[in-house]
């Protein structure tokens, strides 16, 4: 009797140490990993593929497009971000940057500002607030991301003022912005860049976003201003079927203190399909739109292009994910060039992927 009641009374005093146990510690730490061989039947002599695409953008060779790791900090009145970052994405996106800003993919904290609403400031290298794909390929319906994606901002240096409403269903969120994806702002330029953010969830199967960039990303001497808007949909019609659509537009001042735009503009669909929960197929339907080269500088009349891929995604384990795509870009102008150097409206690629997290 008495070695039962000695051990209901240990028991009793190691609860509150296993309930410490099951809380989540502050601070995490995760990483990610993505490799890849991209076969481009153009067969470039430089083994690169067309410069407006920033991902998997090494042909012919099996290489790493994305490598980070990331330490995370959330308390309910504190939260801090700090990942370093590696890979042919990180190369060719960062190719701005200087020193080891090239490797920092987010290095950002923030903190609340009011006990009773969920309102916090953040402030440092962040993700962008633009867009329905991100670097993080996982993440994404396909393979590859979209035109429209890589050519907005994957990543921004600003101040935000972030708001979740208490039902969860709306987000918004301005900040004072460095620029059109910079860590540093360009050399010459003084004027701030600004952005909102709406995000509004009626259902668990339905999120609903619209999002904002205005500045200039110019010399104040060469200053042209930029309005940009990005609006997309992502919607879960049953466990099997899912899709985004979206559209972006911009339109940028011809030249100093002139009232002429360049417009350019994107729409794009991606609908998946859910074939078991290990497999999973997806096609992606896009046309880019930038005949002046505001945005995709090409030296035949900018970019005016149609885009088709189809992927199929298999998860080895829940945390190692192999994918394939094929991808076919057909363009108004012969902007793409074979290895025999003839230029050809076309260029077609297969690629597979590799990608791990933890």
């Amino acid at each position: 009797m008495m070695k039962k009641v000695l051990a209901g009374l240990l028991m009793i005093a190691a609860l509150p140490a296993m309930a410490q146990d099951t809380k989540t510690p502050p601070l995490t730490v995760s990483g990610y990993l993505e490799t890849y061989y991209n076969y481009d039947f153009n067969r470039p002599v430089n083994n690169t593929v067309p410069a407006f695409l920033y991902n998997f953008n090494r042909a012919n060779e099996v290489n790493l497009n994305l490598g980070l790791i990331q330490a995370s900090y959330n308390t309910e009145k504190v939260r801090a971000n700090v990942a370093l970052a590696v890979g042919t994405y990180m190369n060719a996106n960062y190719a701005a940057e200087s020193g080891v800003m090239k490797n920092v993919y987010q290095a950002n904290v923030g903190f609340r500002l009011s006990a009773k609403s969920n309102l916090w400031l953040d402030a440092g290298i962040m993700p962008s607030h633009i867009g329905w794909e991100s670097a993080i390929g996982k993440d994404n319906l396909t393979l590859s991301r979209s035109i429209a994606a890589e050519n907005s901002p994957y990543f921004e240096s600003d101040a935000k003022l972030g708001y979740t409403s208490p039902s969860g269903k709306w987000y918004l969120s301005a900040m004072v912005l460095n620029g059109w994806q910079h860590i540093q702002r360009p050399d010459g330029n003084t004027t701030p860049a600004f952005g909102t953010q709406v995000t509004f969830k009626p259902s668990d199967h339905v999120t609903l976003n619209s999002s904002s960039f205005i500045g200039n990303d110019k010399p104040d001497s060469l200053r042209r201003m930029r309005y940009f808007h990005d609006l997309y949909g992502t919607f879960q019609f049953s466990d099997k079927w899912s899709a985004i659509a979206g559209f972006d537009i911009g339109a940028e001042q011809k030249e100093k203190g002139s009232s002429g735009m360049y417009i350019w503009y994107t729409p794009n669909l991606i609908v998946r399909y859910a074939v078991s929960k290990t497999l999973a197929v997806a096609a992606r339907g896009e046309y880019y739109h930038d005949p002046n080269a505001v945005i995709v500088s090409t030296g035949r009349n900018g970019l005016r292009s149609w885009g088709y891929s189809v992927n199929v995604d298999y998860h080895i384990f829940d945390n190692l994910l192999w994918r394939v795509e094929l991808r076919d870009l057909n363009s108004h102008d012969d902007i793409f060039v074979k290895r025999s150097g003839e230029s050809t409206n076309n260029n077609l690629f297969v690629t597979t992927a590799l990608a791990f997290n933890f």
